[in-house]
């Protein structure tokens, strides 16, 4: 059985649709200045346009970077879209893959997710996939259905997929909203799919959890066992508070 000193804390911050050439120079100055703790590794996921800006940037640090999507197509006909090998060429580590906010507002099915994190992978990246069910899913009860659905087309993958993946739990009705799941809600989450995972021969990877999450809180999410780092919305646009959060 993997224990949890077995899998190193990531922090992985989400910018979404934030940022400008001269914000985003300010907040990776002091991003590349970080010398993050050596139980954490940090990473940024930044909109298409900033990739060479970042890339320059972080270029020799300790920071890694990524997309906040990627097309599950490899080349051709599909205007707006990015593939992962594009991204390779950005020196991208991260690819998210099924972010609620691409669920909701552009009707990405688990499938679609799914062949999205195959295509990260077949690019050298690593998908962060990421699940999560909405309140009032919640308040119905079925918060491990929704995962386990979620989920299905991403374990048929198989173990070795799945050891080259992130996975990310982010409760819909706590991501900008300023809630957050309890550490004992979330952990239960976390729970059920590390045994999911480990049914795989895949326990040792990683699960995230994201949802306003900020230094305030980190300290008692990362106390749960099998929540092994954060996926960073809006306080990852502070480079203070970005850094308290891996520093913890």
């Amino acid at each position: 059985m993997t224990s949890v000193e077995d899998r190193a804390r990531l922090v992985l911050g989400n910018w979404k649709m934030h940022g400008s050439l001269a914000e985003n120079a300010a907040l990776l100055q002091a991003l590349r200045a970080a010398d993050p703790a050596a139980h954490c590794e940090i990473g940024v996921c930044v909109p298409f346009p900033y990739l060479a800006q970042t890339a320059e940037a972080l270029q020799g640090s300790a920071v890694s970077w990524g997309a906040q999507d990627v097309s599950a197509h490899a080349k051709g006909a599909y205007t707006g879209e990015v593939s992962a090998a594009m991204l390779q060429e950005f020196g991208c580590r991260w690819a998210l893959a099924g972010h609620s906010e691409r669920r909701s507002l552009h009707g990405e099915t688990d499938q679609v997710v799914a062949d999205k994190a195959s295509a990260a992978l077949q690019a050298g990246l690593t998908p962060v996939v990421c699940v999560g069910e909405s309140l009032a899913e919640r308040e119905g009860g079925d918060t491990l259905g929704v995962i386990e659905r979620q989920l299905e087309p991403i374990l048929a993958l198989g173990a070795d997929a799945l050891s080259r993946m992130v996975l990310a739990y982010e409760p819909v009705w706590a991501i900008g909203t300023g809630r957050t799941a309890t550490p004992e809600q979330a952990q239960e989450v976390h729970g059920a799919i590390r045994v999911a995972l480990r049914g795989l021969g895949a326990g040792q990877v990683r699960v995230l959890y994201g949802g306003s999450v900020k230094a305030a809180n980190a300290a008692s999410l990362f106390a749960m066992t099998d929540i092994d780092g954060a996926l960073v919305g809006g306080a990852s646009l502070v480079a203070e508070e970005f850094l308290r959060i891996a520093a913890i």
